[in-house]
């Protein structure tokens, strides 16, 4: 059986695999992009792009709708004795059009590639879930249900797994998601009467946990953590109160937080799979690797997954390179995701205080 009724079927779409279809299909490569959920989330993950993603960005066309809703993150702000230490970030070195951080929320960034998709021909197939798939030399055979229950059998050249961190496709790989869970911590989205700057990441600290502080681009709005993980996601008006006690006790004057938006507590996971690529299927984003979001990598390094395969695949599915070509995919991004939870577990640490000491100071100091 060597027929197929499209060239790639994405899994997923999140930022990761609407990037993957997007690329696809302005490459001319016929695309099939499906997601389980019923309707695009509206509620906020991500918040940080990094320089990479940005690049990728303008070169897709997109970055002028994006940019209007973001802001431009300049500085660490580190809150100590009542004292606010400025460490200002410094991109000079890196050879980028962008050379800074820049907030904005993960929902925006999901709209404006879906409308990028759409516009090259491919529209998201909510309600639809990837069940089963086998694959053999000539192509991958998937089962897909649909909104109303019914299965779909089709046949797809390569399958893409960008479907998150309980992955279909990387668990029917049976590839394993090595690692540990670390810390459990709380975030919510909320209206903040402070002064504080709104170009920088704040971080403070407060007996037992760390807060932190992220600036979004709608006046007043802040992503607060906290990492002692206390508190109750399903109770909004405990929460509020909570943050407004903590960070007017490590502010030293009086800071009212309301009603968040959105809050959730998770417990963070760092782990990564040995490979990203099994005969014709891939996986990409947290399908492949999952870490703290304490530097705000999860997204970008899910979207430069999505961009380094693109092209490739292209390329193999145009008979203009070898599908050898399909290896370099797997050698040049699983190191990436292993390097990851080194260096995320290492910034985690290091916002993290040392709840022995009681001292409400850090365990390490930034760098």
């Amino acid at each position: 059986m060597t027929g197929y009724d499209v060239d790639v079927l994405v899994a997923g779409a999140g930022p990761v695999g609407l990037t993957a279809a997007a690329l696809l299909a302005r490459s001319g490569v016929s695309v099939r992009l499906v997601d389980a959920a019923a309707a695009p989330a509206t509620t906020s993950r991500a918040l940080g792009s990094h320089a990479r993603s940005l690049e990728i960005y303008d070169q897709l066309g997109i970055l002028g709708e994006i940019a209007p809703h973001g802001t431009r993150i300049n500085t660490f702000v580190m809150h100590r004795g009542g004292h606010p230490n400025r460490l200002d970030f410094d991109f000079g070195g890196l050879p980028t059009r962008f050379p800074y951080m820049f907030n904005v929320d993960q929902v925006i960034i999901e709209r404006v590639l879906r409308g990028q998709g759409a516009a090259a021909g491919v529209a998201v197939e909510w309600n639809t879930g990837l069940d089963s798939f086998r694959q053999d030399e000539d192509a991958v055979t998937a089962v897909l249900r649909g909104p109303d229950g019914t299965e779909e059998t089709m046949r797809a050249r390569y399958l893409w797994g960008c479907d998150g961190g309980h992955s279909t496709v990387r668990k029917t790989l049976g590839l394993p998601l090595t690692g540990e869970p670390a810390h459990t911590w709380l975030i919510a989205d909320a209206l903040v009467h402070t002064d504080v700057d709104i170009d920088g990441v704040h971080w403070l600290f407060a007996r037992g946990g760390t807060l932190m502080l992220f600036p979004f681009p709608e006046p007043g709005k802040w992503r607060l953590l906290d990492t002692t993980g206390e508190g109750q996601p399903d109770d909004p008006e405990q929460i509020a109160r909570q943050f407004s006690a903590k960070l007017s006790r490590a502010l030293g004057r009086d800071t009212v937080v309301e009603r968040p938006s959105w809050a959730s507590k998770f417990t963070i996971q760092q782990r990564a799979v040995p490979a990203m690529r099994l005969g014709r299927c891939f996986v990409s984003g947290d399908a492949a690797h999952v870490h703290s979001p304490a530097s705000g990598q999860g997204l970008n390094t899910g979207i430069q997954d999505a961009y380094n395969l693109a092209w490739k695949l292209a390329m193999v599915v145009h008979g203009h390179a070898d599908a050898r070509l399909l290896d370099t995919y797997d050698a040049e991004r699983v190191p990436i995701g292993q390097a990851l939870l080194a260096s995320t577990g290492e910034v985690m640490d290091t916002i993290m205080v040392d709840k022995a000491d009681g001292t409400g100071g850090p365990a390490h100091s930034p760098r």
